[in-house]
């Protein structure tokens, strides 16, 4: 996980401890008379367990280009692996995030791509930050937070100062684990991870305990377990079965802006609880440590289904159709992710503890609704796989794109949050949107996700009525000019409108959305905003932490360095 912090007045939360703002009513970032001595990081130093970091853009390594300074094949190789990026302080999801465009245009960015002949700069790479790996040095460095797993650039900040965590890496199995303050009789075989642990590094030592649990899912597993994925929400290939990551914790450790590291759960500062899971990433304090609820591992089938189409009008008619027929598979334990062109659809689903048989049975009305369309020019094929474990299946997922992965693109998307009802009455004019953007989607939502009191965390309730969800995604080369990068963002926004109005009261997913969604505070909270924002003054009275479209963040301007 990356914290990206703006304001070093005072360092450590601690003895050092101050107010995150300067006389101006600002944060202090690097070049400003503000931004802390050489002594005063030599201070901030002795103070860490490990030497404070430098972090560089993720394709330094590459230049100069006639002599590179590192290891430039290297880069190359792991460009699209979200572990390789992970790995490095100064790396993002999305490259694009690691540039700064400035007002007039000109963009400062270090590329792959050194025949461009651009030189390597900084962008909106943190410029210095801690190496964190215990509690205490969060502790000692007074920061800013932002979330790792996202799609709105969160991590980054020009001229800022970074805590990385990615190397607290424990992991505990607890076969009889009470959260502190519950009834003794309460307990749960858990698995507690630290702040660094991803999903990949969850899975195998809850495999290892012959376990499996609500996570993350990526080609490379590389989503962090104990950050902003759950302060999301959490979607999973489990979720329609045991529901969301926010539905699974049952315990969190977090360091606050008042230095104290608390532990939170149902029973101890109860409302921190509530707003640490599904309240936004980064606004509350730094997670520390997750204790996720786990299960008994289950086998699992995998039906995969390929439909060819030759003609855009059928292709429309096949996505709506399909469309309307998910909220039955959501209510028979299935997840699903689908990817659409503009001539063809791809679609994987999982269904936990059930045969090859019942999926079968389960899977018929879509493999007959595709064979129904084969009139019109429609080719599928469905196979259906069993696999022993959820862990399996998850392995083989791993495997089958290790050669590939999903990250390294200079990319901005949008979400929606589609109910039963929408996909049932509007599926014709959802398909006409998602066709036009080639949208990918999720049915990640229905089944235990539904039975949720909407009320039970800080979660946005539109969570609760949610089948799919839905993205639609710009992407731009690298090198492309300010103007170029405004004109796919004005496309972005023309499908963030068009979905907005169709479905005003839906909401999107606050980690895999864009920084243009509509009615940013209901799209992501819903009617939890005010309660969530009363939580958050309540526990961050220095407001040391603010991300862009987070809680609290309609107090600052638009580039969330000073308060109004």
């Amino acid at each position: 996980m990356l914290i990206t912090i703006f304001t070093l007045s005072l360092f450590a939360l601690g003895g050092l401890a101050g107010a995150p703002v300067n006389s101006t009513g600002c944060l202090c970032t690097y070049g400003k008379p503000c931004w802390p001595t050489a002594d005063q990081f030599a201070e901030l130093e002795s103070q860490v367990s490990q030497p404070l970091i430098y972090p560089v853009p993720s394709a330094s390594a590459c230049y100069p280009a006639n002599d590179p300074s590192g290891n430039c094949t290297q880069v190359v190789q792991g460009w699209t692996n979200g572990n390789w990026r992970s790995s490095l302080p100064g790396a993002m999801e999305e490259p694009n995030f690691e540039s700064f465009i400035f007002k007039n245009g000109t963009i400062s960015a270090c590329y792959l791509n050194t025949s461009l002949g651009v030189p390597c700069e900084q962008g909106s790479v943190p410029v210095i930050g801690v190496d964190a790996r215990t509690p205490q040095d969060i502790q000692a460095a007074g920061y800013r937070g932002v979330i790792r797993h996202d799609y709105l650039g969160r991590s980054a900040g020009r001229g800022s100062f970074v805590v990385w965590t990615h190397k607290m890496k424990n992991i505990t199995y607890d076969a009889n684990f009470t959260p502190q303050g519950a009834p003794t009789n309460e307990t749960y075989q858990a698995l507690i991870v630290e702040s660094g642990v991803q999903w990949h590094e969850a899975y195998d030592a809850a495999n290892q305990n012959g376990r499996m649990m609500v996570g993350g899912v990526c080609p490379d597993g590389s989503i962090g377990a104990a950050g902003g994925w759950l302060q999301g929400g959490g979607h999973s290939s489990l979720s329609p079965t045991y529901g969301l990551g926010v539905d699974n914790a049952v315990q969190i450790t977090v360091v606050t802006s008042t230095g104290d590291h608390l532990t939170v759960n149902n029973y101890r500062y109860s409302d921190l609880f509530w707003a640490l899971r599904g309240g936004g990433g980064s606004t509350y304090g730094i997670i520390t440590s997750v204790t996720y609820r786990t299960y008994q591992q289950l086998p699992v089938v995998m039906y995969f289904v390929q439909a060819n189409v030759t003609n855009g009008t059928v292709m429309k008619e096949l996505i709506g159709g399909m469309l309307r027929l998910l909220p039955n598979l959501t209510d028979d334990g299935w997840v699903g992710y689908g990817q659409l062109t503009n001539t063809s659809v791809t679609f994987m689903g999982v269904n936990p503890g059930i045969s090859t048989v019942t999926g079968n049975a389960s899977m018929q009305p879509l493999t007959d609704y595709l064979l129904s369309l084969e009139s019109k020019g429609v080719s599928s094929a469905a196979v259906i796989t069993p696999f022993d474990t959820w862990y399996a299946w998850f392995t083989w997922v791993k495997q089958s794109a290790s050669t590939t992965g999903e990250d390294g693109a200079n990319m901005m998307i949008t979400s929606r949050l589609l109910s039963r009802d929408t996909l049932v009455n509007q599926y014709a004019d959802v398909a006409e949107i998602l066709y036009d953007c080639q949208a990918t989607f999720n049915m990640v939502g229905g089944g235990k996700v539904s039975q949720v009191n909407p009320d039970s965390a800080g979660l946005n309730p539109t969570w609760r009525n949610t089948i799919v969800e839905t993205v639609c995604s710009v992407f731009w080369a690298e090198g492309a000019t300010a103007a170029e990068i405004a004109g796919q963002i004005d496309q972005l926004k023309v499908w963030i409108e068009d979905m907005y109005s169709l479905t005003p009261q839906a909401g999107a997913y606050f980690n895999e959305a864009s920084l243009f969604e509509i009615d940013w505070q209901y799209t992501f909270f819903g009617s939890h905003y005010s309660k969530l924002k009363e939580i958050k003054d309540k526990y961050d009275p220095y407001r040391l932490f603010v991300v862009a479209e987070g809680v609290g963040s309609d107090e600052w301007n638009e580039e969330l360095t000073c308060r109004w």
